[in-house]
């Protein structure tokens, strides 16, 4: 099951129509096959394997979308699919009302360099450049001077926490250092579309947090929109605005953290977020009762019940509901106390 429509109500920036990518010794026989014919059942009937099947979604400007699934649901083809690194079996992506299916090579690799980042599991970093010479290097391919495209450089690797190594090759570092370098050299041209998988696996648990951190401060303050596929459903809650959940191929359901919580589709994806208490992910604005009134302070109407939760212990009846400087509602204590004590 997958809603049409974008996370934030913004603007589509990526709308992707009728995907699949299909492997096998034939696999000009998927574009033979009939529409309704195009099932699983059939497809393995003449020797074809749908990694991704009518995948359907749009994505918001701005929006944090993440594609969660099992090991060989698909997730990592289909996010290869939307950059044109696998080139789709059918269907449409659309950038911002463009369809990249129909750029040419050049149209395409000018798209890449000035528009999108990418990392990718395996860093692919140049082993005879330092780590800032790496960092450095998509700004030197588009003809930055060398003296500013390392002075930009410098700036991201004191942000993903190599600052003091900028002088060690690949070699020198661990699997997770390697990582910060790649998602270093991601951000360098400012991407409008930032493509990621798996970004932070290889990471300790603190820089984890650290670049985690980081992605939500810089969707603050810039217009990006980020794509990635994790395993982590907690950094999926953390990140995310909406998670497209896949199995053998297929969405299954695309929804807000809350909502596959709470509006599992299907029981695979109630048995994926089992483990999520709903405090985490329940906000505060789809419980409280909407009514204006005078206060200036009280709970944020987007924080979660988790996040509230000592005003919640330390409060008497009701607590007024802020949105910016202005009361939109109320939050009945003992509602809220009730959803902390659910699957905890």
């Amino acid at each position: 099951m997958s809603d049409i429509g974008t996370g934030r109500g913004a603007p589509t920036a990526i709308d992707a129509k009728g995907i699949w990518k299909v492997f096998g010794r034939d696999a000009g026989a998927f574009n033979r096959l009939p529409l309704q014919a195009r099932t699983p059942e059939t497809l393995m009937a003449v020797g074809l394997v749908g990694a991704v099947q009518d995948a359907t979604f749009q994505i918001g400007r701005g929006e944090v979308f993440a594609i969660m699934g099992l090991s060989g649901s698909g997730k990592s083809t289909l996010l290869r699919c939307l950059t044109r690194l696998i080139e789709p079996t059918a269907g449409e992506i659309a950038f911002n009302g463009r369809d990249i299916l129909k750029l040419g090579d050049k149209e395409l690799v000018d798209l890449r360099r000035q528009r999108m980042g990418m990392v990718f599991q395996h860093f692919a970093l140049l082993p005879n450049r330092t780590v800032v010479g790496n960092v450095a290097f998509p700004l030197e391919v588009q003809g930055m001077p060398r003296v500013e495209a390392e002075r930009r450089a410098m700036e991201l690797i004191e942000t993903v926490g190599l600052k003091g190594r900028e002088t060690r090759f690949p070699a020198q570092l661990s699997g997770g250092q390697q990582q910060r370098v790649g998602i270093a050299r991601s951000l360098t041209t400012n991407p409008e579309f930032w493509f990621l998988d798996e970004p932070f696996s290889a990471l300790d648990p603190l820089i984890r947090a650290d670049l985690q951190a980081e992605v939500l401060r810089l969707q603050q303050t810039q217009t990006r929109t980020v794509i990635f596929v994790t395993h982590d459903l907690d950094e999926a809650i953390r990140l995310a605005d909406r998670i497209a959940i896949m199995e053998a191929g297929r969405i299954i359901q695309i929804g807000t953290p809350e909502e596959l919580v709470t509006q599992p589709a299907t029981d695979y994806v109630r048995r994926f977020v089992a483990k999520v208490p709903p405090a985490r992910v329940v906000r505060v604005a789809s419980i409280m009762t909407v009514e204006p009134g005078p206060a200036t302070a009280g709970v944020n109407a987007d924080a979660t019940i988790a996040d509230i939760a000592p005003q919640l212990v330390a409060a008497e009846g009701r607590l007024p509901v802020i949105d910016g400087a202005r009361q939109v509602g109320w939050l009945d204590r003992s509602a809220a106390l009730a959803t902390l004590a659910v699957r905890i």
